[in-house]
């Protein structure tokens, strides 16, 4: 599709935190918090996490620092309104903090970063949550430092100024987003991903390729009108900074992602995993995502009784980076005819010799990038559609109604989305292979 604003955009935005990257990375953190000024600390971490030693351990790193440092296993795995204020209120009763720590997956982050900022800012969770479902408003006041260490390769989400969460009463899966919310450093140690099992691996891994798939496809900065000072948000289109960045993350992801499905002791190819979410977190944290984020939030939000492999059953789920992946093929196939180089390029770059999609449906140049994905996720053992997880014809209509609500993601695609573009690629995702 060519867009012609009247006015186009010149200038594109580019942000991320500060990064530290490496085996030991976690060791040096009660130095890093030191020289960000903080005194009394907050880890936040999860249960699943916390059962790992992390978290305390890198509480003791905070100690010896001659910091205080409290450890909540408050983060929920798949954070809901209920949670987060749950998180809040735990951390207001043990405060004041002046730092914050996340250890583990984007639900641990995304935690942090919902307590940060409603103990550093006034008002309720949902005063801040995206609009149409909540308040959208922006915090008035800085946020204070925080920390973001991932256990998990694939979220981004210590690279991102978002945070994702279930309305529970609403049924519905959508965030807050505002520069303020970005972690101010990201340390990554891929020693941390070792304990991941390989159901989270591979739900992970596809969050981090389709991170890179959308912010490679986005609609391009400089298709949009152009935009005062006040109005610019960090998704702003595909940009040179932001293609770097996608097109590395998918080069790694060539190398390693069934590596590390296959073999969680692959130290190589775990490691080559964590720079590959670092680098598509870098990238789509500016460029935005678009369709199969904008679909997951509804097939996250709605599931019944699904229960996934490596993740807690206490209850229903379906994992975000699964959710992403279901509806990702027919995603690509349809937003194809906007940029057919770039589709065909990010096929070579996640299959370079050739040697992968020789499944799914015809043989024509859009189908090559959805054959792709689809050798891969079967290979990686993701659910054949969405069919696999709880959903059929009938439940078509609302997955395009809450697909909808998610206009912030839906006006990033390179194409305009409406309702019957999102039922034709919904429907077709039911099932993905034969």
């Amino acid at each position: 599709m060519s867009w012609s604003p009247a006015h186009p955009e010149t200038v594109f935005t580019y942000g991320a935190p500060q990064l530290k990257f490496g085996p030991g990375a976690a060791d040096e953190i009660g130095h890093d918090l030191g020289a960000l000024g903080a005194t009394r600390v907050l880890v936040v971490t999860d249960a699943g996490v916390l059962a790992t030693g992390w978290p305390d351990r890198v509480a003791g790193v905070i100690r010896e620092s001659g910091l205080e440092a409290v450890v909540h296993d408050s983060a929920h795995v798949e954070p809901t309104d209920a949670s987060l204020t749950a998180a809040i209120e735990r951390a207001r009763a043990d405060g004041p903090f002046d730092g914050f720590v996340a250890v583990g997956g984007g639900s641990a982050i995304d935690t942090a970063k919902a307590v940060d900022l409603l103990l550093t800012n006034d008002g309720d969770l949902m005063d801040y949550v995206n609009v149409p479902v909540g308040g959208g408003r922006a915090p008035s006041r800085p946020l204070a430092p925080l920390v973001a260490v991932p256990t998990t390769t694939g979220t981004g989400a210590e690279s991102t100024t978002i945070c994702v969460l279930d309305v529970l009463d609403l049924k519905v899966k959508t965030g807050i987003s505002h520069v303020r919310l970005r972690p101010t450093l990201a340390v990554v140690d891929p020693r941390l991903t070792a304990s991941q099992p390989a159901g989270v691996t591979a739900s992970a891994g596809m969050d981090i390729l389709c991170h890179a798939l959308e912010s490679w496809t986005a609609r391009p900065y400089t298709s949009y009108d152009r935009k005062q000072p006040d109005e610019r948000v960090p998704y702003c289109g595909s940009n040179p900074i932001s293609d770097l960045w996608a097109e590395r993350s998918m080069s790694l992801l060539a190398k390693a992602f069934r590596r590390a499905v296959r073999d969680g002791a692959d130290e190589a190819a775990r490691g080559e995993m964590a720079l590959a979410a670092t680098f598509a977190g870098l990238g789509f944290g500016n460029a935005g995502v678009h369709v199969p984020h904008a679909n997951a939030y509804p097939v996250a939000g709605r599931v019944r009784d699904f229960r996934p492999d490596g993740y807690p059953d206490d209850h229903p789920m379906v994992p975000h980076g699964m959710a992403v992946a279901l509806t990702a093929p027919e995603a690509f196939r349809w937003t194809f005819a906007a940029d057919p180089e770039r589709h065909l390029a990010a096929a070579r770059l996640l299959d370079p010799v050739g040697s992968h999609g020789g499944s799914g449906r015809g043989g024509e140049p859009r189908d090559v990038l959805p054959r792709v994905l689809v050798d891969l996720m079967r290979d990686i053992g993701m659910p054949n559609g969405l069919s696999a997880v709880g959903y059929g014809p009938g439940d078509v209509a609302d997955l395009v109604e809450g697909s909808l609500r998610q206009q912030r993601l839906l006006a990033t695609a390179p194409r305009e989305v409406d309702g019957a573009a999102l039922d034709g690629i919904i429907s077709r995702s039911m099932q993905l292979w034969d």
